[in-house]
């Protein structure tokens, strides 16, 4: 006997309380809206703007980046690239570093199917990539990492990327195309003039870098980098080519706590629909959407207030349940839907297999997360 097809958890031009739960929903006002404040702020900064697709790992969302005008994407792993190679993305940048035969082979087969630019800090990465892109007659670009001020990774001073910039150029089959300076710990400074200050202080350490270059008569066409929570800053700051923003097309209850006075006016658009599933315990209810649906590594997801939402407060996640607290409200609210806004997205994201795309209360499309689960 053959088992039923599983039912799908949404059906467009259905209404959002058909939705089934969890699942996670884009509301694609504040999506697009999203998008257009960040094309914007990098045209009037003269930057180009290279979306982080770690953050939503769709190809829909990636060319609808595109066609904003961003000049490509990042991935932050090999195989979180390969959908989008598939898809027909030209220009991907592998902003992180990767090592290891298995991940060279990874790299010289998307540079056979896009434009490939990748990270290195250590010249064994470079080495390795190097004589594997000759041997199988593929060219790709290669940007050092510096370190501006994250401790993470990345080389620490001019030395350690003069050492980088000539083993790229001992390779016939690497080109050297820039630096990344990228300060992850600078997107999540809550107070906004804090922020400001690490990233200024960023890209000072970055233009000591680029001085160094210039010093020995090389060019750097590329410097790239920067985030959400850095991108007012970045823009102004003189420094990069390039900015990286990631979870700014989606927003989560971390990037909106921050402490936002500046140009950007950025929405929340990623919700995850939930529904209360047992109510057992007088002023507690418990919720569909536990540690399975939700990552809470930067906090619990907040309850978003809308109509008839009031009172409940997300409190406690478990594997397949979320507790909530009800407030003083008596009312039996067994069966009743609402929506979390998540604290982290991208690992959020990468739990689910699709987006609910919502336009004033109904459903508009169904977009597939491609490159969920690829963290090779």
């Amino acid at each position: 006997m053959m088992l039923a097809e599983l039912p799908p958890v949404a059906v467009i031009g259905e209404p959002v309380s058909m939705v089934d739960t969890p699942a996670l929903l884009l509301d694609l006002d504040a999506f697009e809206h999203n998008l257009r404040q960040m094309a914007a702020l990098a045209e009037r900064g003269g930057l180009a703007l290279r979306p982080h697709a770690k953050a939503h790992k769709s190809v829909a969302i990636a060319s609808a980046q595109i066609a904003q005008g961003a000049a490509g994407i990042c991935c932050q792993k090999l195989s979180e690239a390969y959908p989008f190679a598939a898809a027909g993305v030209k220009n991907i940048f592998i902003s992180n570093q990767f090592a290891g035969p298995k991940k060279v082979a990874m790299a010289v087969e998307l540079a056979r199917q896009a434009e490939l630019s990748v990270c290195v800090d250590h010249p064994a990465q470079v080495r390795a990539l190097g004589e594997a892109a000759q041997r199988h007659g593929v060219r790709v670009a290669v940007l050092p990492e510096i370190d501006v001020g994250h401790e993470r990774c990345g080389v620490a001073d001019a030395d350690g990327l003069l050492t980088l910039v000539d083993a790229i150029a001992a390779q016939p089959a690497l080109s050297f195309a820039g630096i990344q300076a990228y300060h992850g710990g600078a997107q999540h400074i809550s107070d906004w003039v804090q922020r400001r200050d690490v990233s200024r202080r960023s890209a000072e350490l970055t233009a000591q870098f680029l001085r160094c270059l210039e010093a020995h008569g090389i060019r750097c066409s590329i410097v790239t980098g920067g985030g959400t929570g850095s991108a007012e800053f970045d823009v102004e700051n003189g420094v990069l080519t390039e900015i990286q923003p990631g979870s700014y097309a989606l927003m989560d209850r971390h990037y909106g706590s921050l402490e936002w006075l500046g140009t950007l006016q950025l929405q929340h658009s990623l919700f995850i629909a939930a529904t209360i599933m047992s109510t057992a315990r007088p002023g507690k209810a418990v919720c569909d959407v536990g540690l399975k649906s939700v990552a809470v590594d930067s906090g619990l997801p907040e309850v978003w207030q809308q109509r008839d939402a009031d009172g409940l407060r997300y409190v406690g996640a478990y594997d397949e349940h979320g507790m909530l607290e009800t407030g003083g409200d008596r009312r039996d609210r067994l069966g009743e839907p609402f929506l979390l806004v998540p604290g982290h997205v991208d690992p959020t994201v990468n739990l689910y297999r699709e987006l609910v795309c919502v336009r004033r209360g109904r459903v508009e499309g169904l977009w597939n997360i491609d490159a969920r689960g690829l963290s090779r």
